[in-house]
């Protein structure tokens, strides 16, 4: 087991004591008004996409001392051999013994260090003036975790990578189709080599955060799987489909399935219906959690500006609304709305199109009134509208 002179100085490598955090571009999400001994902060997204830069953010946000906040990432290949509750018990001591009490951690990828559950449950239940923000790159993992050992002790948070206007604080000057061409990972934002960037985060995350949660001997099928639901963003999806192309066993491919949406890279959007039945009798849907990624690791998507623009509205509402639906009339022909979400206790539908909506996408709204007598007007999200942040649609 590592001893504490040696973690503090792993610690002084990713924390701030000695110069105050880099300059970085605020993340717009909704955050609980202050830390408390009794309630973690859970921060949940895809790798690469802000989660450590976030955590710096706080010190600020929240007028935290920063000698009084300790940082660390557990997959520091330093921290290897020592990843259990144990290695936390001689953070805290060492950290306090050093500093006193009133002391924050920020323990990034959490996920990798066994028994963390139980141990911050303990530190939980019996609040010491200490504060605990964990983050991680597995929904499934943490949501798990968090389920069945934090009930009641933590706030959960998501974050994705830049929305527009994040994108736009980086950018000023960048246009709509440079945001849908190059995405929102913060580290290509303004970089040269973003497609290899990309590409590198896509190989890391099949390889990191999917393959080794199934234990599949190859990535190869996983790298395949991920490829066709991004490639196919929008359609619906049928898990004996994938299974046939890629030569899985169905149980194995909706296995990959589940775990490529716990590792954020597609994102579901079930079928809109008030009945249970009905939503779980439909296929889901998927969407890319950035659009330049989408991109960069699938060949055959060409210049789609209105496909773009539909995987990013889904981004947004998903920020907004947590809960994405689509929905589809009845028979040969029926008409289709994008999304359906439910805001003020009435479902509202959502068309996406790049320029006017045409005549199809309002059929396919008046189908869905008359299916759903009592939903919300319509909303028609146009290129000129998501410059504008789809404003009939903030809280």
């Amino acid at each position: 087991m590592m001893d504490a002179e040696s973690l503090l100085d792993i610690a002084r490598d990713w924390s701030f004591w000695d110069a105050p955090p880099p300059k970085s571009v605020r993340r717009t999400l909704p955050l609980p008004a202050e830390l408390r001994p009794d309630l973690a902060l859970v921060v949940q997204g895809v790798r690469r996409g802000g989660k450590s830069t976030l955590l710096q953010q706080l010190i600020g946000r929240y007028g935290l001392d920063r000698d009084r906040c300790l940082f660390l990432n557990f997959e520091d290949p330093r921290l290897a051999s020592s990843l259990d509750h144990r290695l936390l018990d001689t953070m805290v001591k060492a950290f306090e013994a050093d500093r006193g009490k009133g002391t924050t951690y920020f323990l990034d990828e959490i996920q990798w260090v066994s028994g963390w559950q139980k141990w911050l449950r303990v530190q939980l239940d019996r609040p010491k003036d200490r504060r605990f923000v964990v983050t991680g790159s597995n929904a499934h993992l943490l949501s798990g975790e968090i389920g069945s050992t934090l009930t009641g002790r933590h706030h959960t948070v998501e974050l994705f990578p830049f929305d527009f206007d994040e994108f736009r604080a980086a950018r000023p000057r960048a246009t709509l189709a440079e945001f849908l061409d190059g995405g929102g990972f913060p580290a290509v934002v303004k970089s040269p080599d973003r497609d290899a960037i990309l590409r590198g985060y896509f190989n890391d995350i099949v390889e990191r955060d999917i393959r080794e949660r199934v234990a599949a001997r190859s990535s190869l099928p996983l790298r395949k799987l991920v490829q066709m639901l991004l490639e196919s963003a929008g359609s619906e999806t049928s898990t004996r489909r994938l299974s046939a192309a890629l030569g899985l066993a169905p149980d194995t491919a909706g296995l990959y399935l589940d775990a490529a949406e716990s590792a954020y890279l597609a994102l579901g959007a079930t079928y809109f219906a008030y009945s249970a039945r009905r939503q779980l009798a439909r296929n889901r849907k998927f969407y890319p959690i950035d659009t330049g990624l989408r991109r960069a690791v699938v060949t055959a998507t060409g210049a789609d500006r209105g496909k773009q623009l539909e995987c990013a509205a889904h981004l947004l509402l998903r920020r907004r609304f947590r809960t994405v639906h689509y929905w589809r009339g009845e028979g040969t022909g029926a008409g289709e709305v994008d999304f359906v979400v439910e805001r003020e206790g009435k479902a509202v539908p959502i068309q996406v199109s790049w320029e006017a909506p045409t005549e199809r996408h309002r059929r396919a709204v008046d189908a869905f009134h008359e299916a759903h007598p009592h939903a919300a007007e319509a909303v028609f999200i146009t290129r000129k509208s998501f410059e504008r942040g789809v404003p009939e649609l903030r809280s």
